[in-house]
């Protein structure tokens, strides 16, 4: 038995001229992201994971518990697997009502393992209307909130979840994002999560991996990855930073809270949390001005010292992405080409950033 702590991922898989191989690590929280274009081999990792696929060959092992080794000859059977699986289709059983599916996942976990309660999962993805009902009168989200529940109340030590909100349209994708929001924040349980849809990588994400034709082609926090995802096609003004801080201060009398990071001080709009607490600021290149000189009666709070460390001209958006070093923290501003020009930008230079919004995230 392996005593890494984490999921460590180490799989081969060859169809025809593909070739899936991947050698992964993976934090043993939180929710870990497989990205990359359709046909790169998320889906194919994800059920070697599970053990879905005989013909995958390599190792995987989660905290500790080597779940299959081809060169030893371990293999623990799928269904002996501690894991929770969401499909892109809920796969919920027509002829059981919502309650019942939820009971088929409760006996799935056996006497004695610990996890969510039902009524707490209930709660959390507004399950209580729903309980008498057969599948066949459940909305779309409806099904995937149900689907997700069952696989929770199955106690996984792992949750698995492939593009669950790829058959849903935009205006429930949009409410149902909420909810996974919602059991990050609460439940304490691992998820391998599988999209190529950037919004869900910017909303969910701790950990993420990008996978191109079967390969492992970067992976790190969220917070190391943004500058680096921004550069891809779908991303763009909308990927920016990360950055982790602590509420340092609250001042009603003025309406804001002062957050301290590694690069500084952020003032926010006043938060009802306590101080002390970490938070994560998602910071926009679009909200991020740049200056020579500092300012002088400015109305942005946040005016930080900054150097460019490069710059990228984005031929989409006919911008330039300047990405940008705050004392060990790294954003990025994104501006025009003629803005670039006049203030001669160059890598080294040292000047000031001006943060006009930031986004709390979790």
């Amino acid at each position: 038995m392996s005593n890494e702590p984490g999921i460590r991922i180490d799989l081969t898989r060859k169809f025809g001229d593909f070739c899936l191989k991947v050698d992964l690590r993976l934090p043993g929280r939180g929710v870990n992201i497989l990205f990359g274009a359709s046909g790169c081999g998320k889906t194919t990792l994800l059920r070697g994971i599970a053990g879905l696929d005989p013909k995958v060959r390599g190792q995987v092992s989660v905290n500790g518990e080597i779940w299959s080794d081809t060169q030893s000859l371990q293999r623990v059977p799928t269904h002996r697997r501690s894991i929770g699986f969401v499909f892109q289709e809920a796969a919920l059983f027509p002829h059981l009502k919502v309650r019942e599916n939820l009971d088929y996942g409760m006996k799935r976990a056996g006497a004695g393992r610990e996890g969510p309660q039902e009524d707490h999962v209930i709660h959390l993805l507004e399950l209580g209307p729903l309980l008498d009902r057969y599948p066949a009168k459940l909305s779309g989200g409806e099904m995937q909130r149900v689907a997700i529940a069952r696989a929770l109340l199955s106690r996984p030590e792992l949750l698995l979840m492939d593009e669950p909100l790829a058959s849903l349209d935009l205006t429930i994708k949009g409410e149902f994002l909420h909810y996974l929001e919602r059991l990050h924040q609460e439940l304490d349980i691992p998820v391998i999560y599988v999209t190529h849809a950037p919004d869900e990588v910017l909303r969910l994400a701790d950990y993420v991996a990008i996978l191109d034709q079967g390969r492992l082609t970067a992976a790190g926090t969220i917070e190391e990855m943004l500058p680096a995802l921004a550069m891809r096609p779908g991303f763009g003004d909308s990927a920016g930073t990360m950055i982790s801080a602590m509420i340092d201060a609250h001042h009603p009398s003025d309406g804001v809270t002062e957050l301290r990071f590694q690069g500084g001080r952020l003032w926010v709009p006043l938060l009802p949390m306590i101080e002390g607490r970490r938070v994560r600021c998602r910071i926009l290149p679009r909200d991020v001005s740049l200056s020579i000189h500092p300012p002088v009666l400015c109305s942005v709070l946040n005016i930080l010292p900054a150097r460019v460390e490069s710059l990228l001209e984005m031929e989409e958006e006919a911008n330039v992405l300047v990405r940008l070093d705050l004392n060990g923290t790294l954003i990025l501003s994104s501006i025009t080409r003629k803005s670039a020009r006049e203030l001669d930008l160059r890598p080294g230079q040292s000047l000031y950033a001006q943060i006009k919004a930031t986004t709390l995230s979790k």
